[in-house]
């Protein structure tokens, strides 16, 4: 009989928990758990209490006796863990607020993962993440750190670059929802095809093939992106507004590219989107937060014991599959393939061999062992390669605090023009962020100090946001 096991989710009290109870919950015979700790921050405190009630009714509706656990005090929880699961967000959803309005107010893309936003979001998480691996060194040496908070590529390089904690595996629940385009439109259970997916996490291709050898890739990029099936080019990404690929592109590359590649493909027309959902004050957060204040009101009820429909409006389908199978199949040493950010190892030709990418895997006890892909055509090598070396400078801003490092990152960006602009927006997420950029404090104090018209914009442009929600 297997040893039983503990699992601690740091951010718990995220809407998306109920999702990832379920999840275990359904794979009960291969996770042979004892004890499931939520933890959360002070702010934190009155969600994680609902959420967290919630969690125990699911479970014993199940009939489980799992203990579960609320806490703040991270070092409690995670003595003596086997996993340890992150789906938090550093600032809350007024972050990602900020990063969304601030860029959008100067005309450049502002979202969650992607352009200055995204790059935003990971100042903020990497020191966060690296001080979980301090605690994590010393109170369970052993345990798997499995990481969804974005941006889960750059999150998991830090973690195995500058963290040193190489049981790390980076997750997203996009693949996930490509996979189950392709079975839908090629009427085929995905028992009976192979899907092989490469790239970076947001950035990704992938090809597919069925259990005769016969690639089904070129099929699929007509079923999906031929002028005549504009609308089947929808993945069910709820938070990427569903502008169709051009089907000679796609046709071009011969791969499927991920949803998330329109900001860089239809760059244009995307923005166009954003910046009207910017003027309506219905920016993607704005939208989340009142999704989620009517998911919390419906966790309030002490009869719900399952997770509510509702929960597929705020994004996060197929979370738990992601995350549960990845334990599982860790846990049971399976080989399962999965798709997951993990050390290239050569998979990727195109990249260096240490640099963390979002490949499939044979996911196993000692961790993912991944598919080679080879090279990757020239339109899409050249992406990849730029894309990774804004990562790296992304991540090295993040961990030093050098300014200089975060203005290259920014010049790096596809989505970012350099200039004048480029820097007003840096400058004015820095502003905002300051309770959570202590390392940039000594370049935050010079913004208060020298560029008054900085601190005017951002506390404009928030006063008003807040008036309007």
């Amino acid at each position: 009989m297997q040893n039983k096991i503990k699992i601690v989710t740091i951010g718990g009290g995220s809407s998306y928990t109920p999702e990832l109870i379920e999840g275990l919950i359904l794979r009960k015979d291969r996770l042979p758990i004892a004890e499931l700790w939520l933890v959360d921050i002070a702010d934190g405190t009155e969600k994680m209490e609902i959420v967290g009630n919630m969690a125990k009714r699911m479970i014993a509706a199940a009939g489980l006796d799992w203990q579960v656990h609320l806490t703040l005090d991270r070092k409690a929880a995670l003595k003596d863990a086997d996993y340890v699961t992150t789906q938090f967000r550093v600032g809350l959803l007024d972050a990602r607020l900020k990063d969304e309005v601030i860029p959008l107010a100067n005309g450049l893309l502002g979202q969650e993962t992607n352009g200055a936003g995204g790059l935003f979001k990971a100042f903020r998480t990497i020191p966060v993440i690296l001080e979980i691996i301090d605690d994590m060194r010393v109170l369970c040496p052993n345990a798997w750190l499995v990481d969804f908070t974005n941006p889960a590529g750059m999150v998991t390089e830090a973690a195995i670059k500058y963290g040193q904690w190489e049981k790390t595996v980076g997750l997203c629940n996009v693949p996930f929802s490509h996979i189950t385009q392709a079975c839908e439109l090629l009427e085929t259970p995905e028992a009976e095809l192979n899907f092989k997916f490469a790239g970076l996490n947001h950035f990704h291709w992938h090809r597919v093939w069925d259990n005769k050898g016969n690639e089904r890739t070129a099929e699929l990029i007509d079923k999906i992106y031929a002028p005549e099936q504009r609308d089947r080019s929808d993945e069910g990404l709820k938070n990427i507004h569903q502008i169709p690929f051009h089907y000679e592109q796609v046709k071009h590359l011969g791969i499927l590219p991920c949803g998330y590649h329109r900001y860089y493909y239809l760059q244009e027309p995307m923005l166009a989107h954003a910046v009207e959902e910017f003027r309506q004050y219905e920016t993607r957060a704005e939208v989340v937060k009142k999704t989620e204040k009517r998911l919390f009101e419906l966790y309030k009820d002490v009869n719900l014991n399952y997770k509510p429909e509702e929960l597929s409006q705020r994004g996060g389908a197929h979370y738990s599959d992601a995350a549960c199978d990845l334990i599982a199949a860790i846990q049971n040493n399976t080989g399962k393939q999965m798709v997951v950010s993990t050390r290239n190892n050569g998979a990727i030709a195109d990249l260096p061999f240490d640099c963390i990418v979002e490949v499939t895997a044979a996911i196993t006890a000692h961790g993912p062992e991944p598919l080679r892909w080879g090279a990757l055509p020239p339109a899409a090598r050249g992406m990849i390669q730029l894309m990774k070396a804004m990562e790296e400078t992304t991540i090295e801003a993040a961990v030093t605090g050098d300014y200089g490092a975060a203005l290259h990152a920014f010049t790096i960006n596809p989505l970012i023009p350099a200039g004048d602009t480029a820097i007003k927006v840096l400058d004015a997420l820095l502003y905002a962020h300051k309770a959570y950029l202590p390392k940039f404090a000594e370049k935050i104090a010079q913004i208060e100090r020298d560029k008054p018209e900085i601190v005017a914009f951002v506390d404009q442009l928030l006063a008003d946001r807040e008036a309007h929600a």
